[in-house]
């Protein structure tokens, strides 16, 4: 008798482990009145809560097969609370709408973005990004207005922070690290940003200091958190200078999200309001996909996807600048003959599954795959002349150069290929021990990179070739006849095949504390390669 009441206390406690063990999965956006998200709204349930993000997301877990009240706060407005039942592993979709509390006695923010000053971290609006005004619209325009960030030119989406180089600069999507075209010419590329501004929920940007989790690169990082949809949505963004669209969906047992975007672009409106007349055609194509399926509330897997083409269609005609003064003007004018075609093509996938082992300890692996083909093709004569204006009114040339003083002419010439191969394997790991929080990485690189470079360039000036200045072919011309044979100005030939084989890690302690009514960060971090 004895033995089957041991046996019995025994199941029950086992059957109580397993109904206790048993979770299920509450997610949703909190809107207000005007279904704009709200921030910071406090969620609770039982003896736990949770926050709403800067776009009013939230997702909790709560036990599942008994009756759960959520209670939703927030200064300003009035609670809502809900209860709900949901069976083992479900996925509850739930977007609460909150009212202004009449009886507010004043207007209170609660941010979430103190965390980030203190980290150094700047959080830029996705709503400003779509709304910045720009020759090239998108993220990359909103960072070159920020202080110490340039860019060489209005159409390149490159950036340069702190006098650093165009290539020192990170950029991470859902925690994984993504690729640019590594550019035969850096600082140059007039394509699209890899960031699509319309699958953004949140964009962090950093200048120096960042955290050892984010590499090993001294300029910056940007940090692109790409938004999990919780219902249909489209959006369809057309102008004269191209079309941006996206959709994305949630499935209806809210396990699988995915979210699509296709942009074009054409920059050639641009250079035809300049003073160089040209057939300029310069065409982006981009495609890029986020999604994602939960197994379980322990297990999710995400992929990225991105396919970029990059075309360059490039044949001046004509140029003439007109300078000096109203007695005395003086105007270059250029000829061209030739074309240059260049083409960026850049291929993208990554697999990264997120596990919850327990409520202070997740796991996430993380796989990628980059590939780029690059071309910069180039036959350009430009010939000049430069010389008197016809300033006489009435006449049938009048602001046409009527006489010559001086006539040259260079040829460029390029035949330049770059192909890259970069293979990314990476563990990442974040544990939460009282009010220490540890974070480590380790990280394995597989770079394939071969480099082709062949340029040259030949200056000719009133009948004479100019050669390289070098004390070995003094050029004493026009007084005295050079009789060697034409040698380019400048010469380029080179070729680099590397294969690099890299292994990374880091790890990093925080904690946060206070000092009376001030706010403490700790951390140390150390990182080996």
């Amino acid at each position: 008798m004895k033995t089957h009441i041991k046996l019995l206390l025994l199941f029950s406690i086992l059957y109580s482990s397993a109904l206790w063990a048993q979770k299920a999965t509450v997610r949703g956006v909190i809107l207000d009145v005007f279904d704009e998200p709200i921030p910071s709204v406090n969620i609770t349930f039982g003896n736990t809560g949770a926050i709403s993000d800067l776009d009013g997301y939230y997702l909790i877990e709560i036990t599942a097969n008994e009756n759960v009240q959520i209670t939703y706060s927030h200064i300003g407005h009035k609670n809502v609370q809900a209860t709900l039942n949901l069976s083992n592993n479900e996925d509850y979709e739930l977007n609460p709408v909150m009212k202004t509390d009449i009886e507010q006695i004043a207007t209170v923010v609660i941010s979430g973005r103190e965390n980030k000053r203190v980290e150094g971290i700047t959080t830029l609006s996705p709503e400003a990004i779509r709304r910045m005004p720009s020759a090239i619209s998108g993220v990359t325009s909103l960072l070159t207005s920020l202080p110490g960030i340039n860019s060489n030119n209005e159409l390149s989406t490159q950036y340069a922070v702190r006098g650093g180089n165009y290539d020192e600069n990170l950029v991470y999507v859902n925690e994984i690290e993504v690729y640019r075209p590594f550019l035969i010419r850096s600082g140059q590329q007039e394509g699209l940003s890899f960031v699509n501004d319309d699958l953004t929920s949140s964009v962090d940007f950093s200048a120096g200091g960042f955290q050892a989790k984010f590499g090993d690169k001294l300029s910056s990082v940007l940090d692109i958190t790409y938004r999990k949809p919780t219902e249909v949505q489209a959006s369809l963004d057309a102008s004269l200078l191209g079309v941006s669209v996206s959709a994305g969906d949630i499935s209806d047992d809210g396990k699988f999200t995915g979210i699509v975007g296709l942009r074009y672009r054409d920059n050639s409106l641009f250079v035809n309001a300049k003073e160089t007349q040209t057939n300029f055609k310069p065409t982006f194509l981009d495609a890029q996909t986020y999604l994602s399926y939960k197994f379980n509330n322990k297990l999710e897997i995400g992929f990225l996807g991105n396919v970029a083409i990059n075309k360059y269609s490039y044949k001046p005609l004509t140029r003439q600048t007109n300078f000096g003064t109203l007695a005395d003007p003086v105007a270059l004018l250029v000829f061209y003959e030739g074309q240059e075609e260049d083409k960026y093509d850049t291929y993208f996938g990554a697999l990264k599954a997120t596990y919850v082992a327990s409520q202070n300890y997740t796991a996430k692996f993380i796989g990628s795959i980059y590939q780029t083909q690059e071309q910069e093709y180039f036959d350009i004569l430009a010939q000049y002349r430069l010389g008197e204006v016809d300033t006489s009114i009435g006449s049938e040339n009048l602001g046409d150069v009527t006489f010559s003083e001086g006539i040259g002419s260079q040829l460029t010439h390029a035949r330049n290929n770059l192909d890259a191969l970069i293979v990314n394997l990476e563990h990442k790991g974040n544990a939460t021990i009282g009010e220490n929080e540890i974070e480590y990485g380790v990280k394995f690189t597989h770079e394939d990179i071969r480099d082709r470079v062949q340029e040259y360039e030949i200056i000719d000036s009133a009948g004479f070739s100019i050669r390289p200045p070098l004390v070995d072919f003094a050029n004493l011309q026009p007084y005295e006849p050079f009789t060697s044979e034409i040698v380019p100005y400048t010469n380029i030939r080179a070729q680099n095949d590397v294969q690099i084989n890299r292994l990374s890690g880091y790890g990093q302690w925080s904690k946060r504390t206070t000092i009376g009514s001030s706010d403490l960060w700790l951390k140390c971090r150390c990182k080996s390669t």
